[in-house]
């Protein structure tokens, strides 16, 4: 089976990490092109998987922008689709990872007679995308894709509800290797005390810094619980962001937490970061597509408290493997920081039963089998 990945991104953001585990298998016979370059071409070269970047001019669509500006971006995308068209005759499928190269790829797809798959990796509604680009979406996916895999039942819904149509998609979650997040107790007292965490009870908030990721909400929190709990966010603007990073370290100054939160930056070492962590908050404001950050956590084995929405809520069980707030409500996670601070027990057997059903549900191996079927349909008997 040849693929021909398709990715807008030449950040590491959570669709292209997760492309990475689904190339691997077929990184004989594929090839992953990209839009931009940057970091995520090298980590792809890290991984043994072949990748070109297709072309160095920006594409300037973002997920707000009006009809007008689609139009006026058609113009820089016709060689990028004749370079596409040219390179997906030699391979089986064409696989886009990402809006844009669904649009690329629905085009080359027509031109190149090959199958197109569609990874949704976003919830398709008016909090994430204008209604231009959920138009223009759901009309590429509709018209030439064989198949769109949706990341969790909360982005099947919305695509359907924008017009998607219900027989091209199927659930599959994104998958992770379990050996990737396990940390030997040297390395976490090691870091812990790099970063003066000694003594504290670390809640740990990982993704980039943005006004719908929340980060604001776990520092308002922080207020209201104890003062041996202490913050640290990892990440850091991404696509131009950062007057919302401005603002948070005002806001920390404003609530006189500066001993309280660490800003950290994008790292490498998550794992043994989340390790370092006696829990991790996932905050986004609004529905979050599946919640890349909240399995990692899990598969740390440690207690993740997430914001009750979008696909969140298929991953966490409230009081059994995790917890549950409602999005924007700093006082109901302040009390879950509070109570996982005051019951380490009850905290424990929730960390252990996190890691335990999310080593199960979302194992690479499986979750890429279940890819291999669907693909499998698509090739001619």
């Amino acid at each position: 089976m040849k693929i021909l990945f398709l990715d807008q991104s030449g950040k590491p953001g959570g669709a292209e990490l997760c492309l990475i585990d689904i190339a691997k298998p077929y990184k004989d016979n594929c090839l992953v092109g990209l839009f931009a370059d940057g970091p995520f071409r090298d980590l792809l070269e890290q991984n043994h998987i072949p990748v070109q970047v297709l072309t160095n001019q920006s594409i300037q669509v973002r997920k707000e922008s009006s009809l007008a500006q689609g139009l006026g971006s058609l113009g820089q995308l016709i060689p990028l689709i004749a370079k596409v068209v040219q390179k997906a005759r030699k391979f089986d499928f064409i696989y886009a990872n990402t809006q844009k190269a669904l649009v690329v790829g629905a085009l080359a797809s027509f031109f190149s007679r090959r199958p197109l798959v569609y990874h949704l990796h976003d919830i398709l509604s008016p909090e994430h995308f204008s209604q231009t680009n959920r138009r223009i979406a759901v009309t590429c996916a509709n018209r030439f894709a064989s198949l769109v895999i949706a990341n969790s039942q909360a982005s099947q819904a919305a695509f359907v509800a924008a017009g998607g149509r219900l027989d091209i998609t199927e659930v599959i979650y994104n998958g992770f290797d379990p050996k990737n997040y396990q940390s030997h107790e040297s390395d976490v007292s090691q870091i812990k005390q790099q970063l003066g965490l000694d003594g504290q009870f670390v809640v740990g908030h990982f993704s980039r810094l943005a006004p719908w990721k929340g980060q604001h909400i776990l520092i308002e929190a922080l207020v209201q619980c104890p003062v041996d709990v202490t913050a640290i966010l990892v990440g850091d603007a991404l696509f131009g962001e950062q007057d919302y990073v401005q603002h948070l370290h005002q806001q920390v100054t404003a609530l006189g937490l500066e001993n309280r939160v660490k800003f950290l930056g994008f790292r490498s070492d998550i794992p043994l970061l989340m390790a370092a962590c006696d829990l991790v908050a996932h905050t986004s404001i609004a529905p979050e597509p599946f919640g890349r950050v909240i399995v990692e956590g899990m598969l740390c084995g440690k207690p993740v408290v997430a914001a009750k929405a979008g696909g969140a809520i298929e991953l966490v069980e409230d009081g059994v493997n995790g917890f549950l707030v409602a999005p924007e409500k700093p006082d109901q996670l302040a009390q879950v920081i509070t109570t996982c601070l005051q019951e380490p027990q009850k905290t424990a057997t929730i960390a252990h039963n996190a890691q335990s059903t999310a080593s199960q549900r979302f194992g690479i191996t499986a979750i890429n089998q279940q890819i291999a079927v669907q693909l499998n349909k698509l090739l001619p008997s």
